[in-house]
């Protein structure tokens, strides 16, 4: 046995849904949970923690990020979304670099674990640079490289960019934490042809597609002027939905749109705090709840939501719907849970997301002498309503710890930050 975790609270989904707290231990081998409670294999696990006073929850899944944007923080906040986006978001990506990229990436894979965040889905333009970022930081990533062009381009964009993602996917072929997604960036940045002809080759080799969509009210609106139909239906045409879908936003959507959504089976990462303040609106989460969509959650970059931390979409994915839809029942703290464990894992096809016998073991271990868990009068609730991610004392991904006693194991943050400080000063032409 290689690890043991006693005497810990563990957080566990019975069949039907529902989350319960119990004292238990979780026996861990070849980097799967082997047993919670009692184990058949009595061998001497190699290391025991100490669970007693901390709750053991599964790693939470970030279905929707930009980690290498993570040094372009605060760069260009309360902007009108197009000017963020081209007059300053662009022009700072432009100025980064490769090694920057990695170290940017670096930073946001250290702020997901040290915030609970174990596995994480990436859309980037330095290839190989998040790849290595993940590897090193020991998380569990899915990795996509943004694809934007046509197949005819002049320069050769569209193709260069299948070809580096292709690439990439050969590199890190092999990785134990490591699998790949193709990412068309959005219906406004390819074509026609190009979106088919990336959705054959996902489809081909069985991996996720990885898309924005719907995200501004401006995508939604020129996407019905150019082509007659909203970008959900422009999708379903092309059809981009015969594969496995993680479609990020969805915050502009028709009732139709859900519909299809739904029947279609597409994966839908809501990055509601990213939305809200770039100001392209709030995604109708319980009506596409209702039409039984598969939600997961995302933060979206450090550029647009400021945090890659997953507890705060937690709570705002609860709190939001239940203000806007004028119901305190609307979306409750086991189902936003199911968003940010069970159906990310399922759509990034990760066999992780609950701590039971045969999942992979990526757990997180959180102090209960944190002010969010006094007192304990329901651990769920206070997972979603209280805790912020500062509680987080272990980190374990795949069987190996990567953060102990709220320090990652290798990684010195301060010699980050430093690389990261070099590089804004760059940016800012200092």
């Amino acid at each position: 046995m290689d690890l043991l975790i006693k005497n810990a609270r563990v957080l566990q989904r019975s069949q039907k849904g529902e989350y319960s707290v119990c004292k238990n231990d979780v026996y861990i081998n070849n980097g799967k949970i082997a047993a919670v409670g009692a184990c058949a294999d009595l061998s001497e696990p190699k290391k025991i923690i100490e669970g007693e006073g901390k709750l053991a929850i599964p790693g939470l899944i970030n279905c929707h990020t930009h980690a290498y944007m993570t040094c372009l923080r605060g760069i260009a906040d309360d902007l009108p979304f197009t000017e963020w986006l081209f007059d300053r978001i662009m022009p700072n990506e432009d100025k980064l670099t490769n090694e920057d990229a990695y170290y940017s990436s670096l930073l946001g894979c250290y702020e997901m674990l040290s915030s609970g965040t174990t596995a994480f889905l990436e859309m980037h333009m330095f290839p190989g640079a998040v790849a290595r970022a993940a590897k090193r930081a020991g998380i569990r990533g899915v990795i996509s490289r943004g694809l934007a062009g046509t197949l005819n381009d002049e320069d050769g964009g569209g193709n260069r960019r299948i070809n580096e993602s292709l690439n990439e996917m050969e590199e890190f072929s092999g990785q134990q934490l490591l699998s790949f997604a193709f990412a068309p960036h959005a219906i406004y940045t390819t074509d026609t042809d190009y979106l088919k002809y990336v959705s054959d080759l996902a489809r081909k080799r069985d991996i996720p597609l990885h898309v924005h969509l719907s995200e501004s009210v401006t995508e939604f609106d020129d996407c019905v002027l150019k082509y007659g139909c909203t970008p959900v239906e422009y999708l379903e045409k092309t059809g981009v939905f015969e594969n496995r879908v993680i479609a990020a936003h969805c915050a502009n959507v028709t009732d139709n749109d859900i519909r299809i959504l739904a029947d279609r089976r597409v994966n839908v990462v809501l990055n509601i705090r990213s939305n809200m303040k770039l100001g392209n609106g709030i995604p109708p989460v319980g009506k596409m709840f209702d039409a039984g969509v598969r939600l997961c959650l995302g933060t979206d970059s450090a550029a647009s939501n400021n945090s890659l931390n997953l507890f705060n979409e937690l709570a705002a994915v609860s709190l939001i719907p239940k203000g806007t839809e004028r119901s305190s029942v609307r979306i409750t703290a086991s189902q936003a849970l199911d968003m940010a464990t069970l159906n990310g894992a399922a759509a990034l096809g990760l066999d992780s997301g609950e701590i039971t016998a045969g999942k992979n073991a990526d757990i997180v271990l959180l102090d209960l002498n944190r002010s969010a868990f006094i007192p304990d009068n329901d651990l769920v609730s206070a997972l979603c309503y209280s805790a912020n991610g500062s509680e987080t004392d272990t980190v374990i991904v795949g069987g190996r710890i990567v953060m102990e006693n709220g320090k990652h194991v290798d990684l010195d943050i301060c010699a980050i930050a430093e690389r990261i400080r070099e590089i804004n000063n760059k940016l800012k032409g200092n």
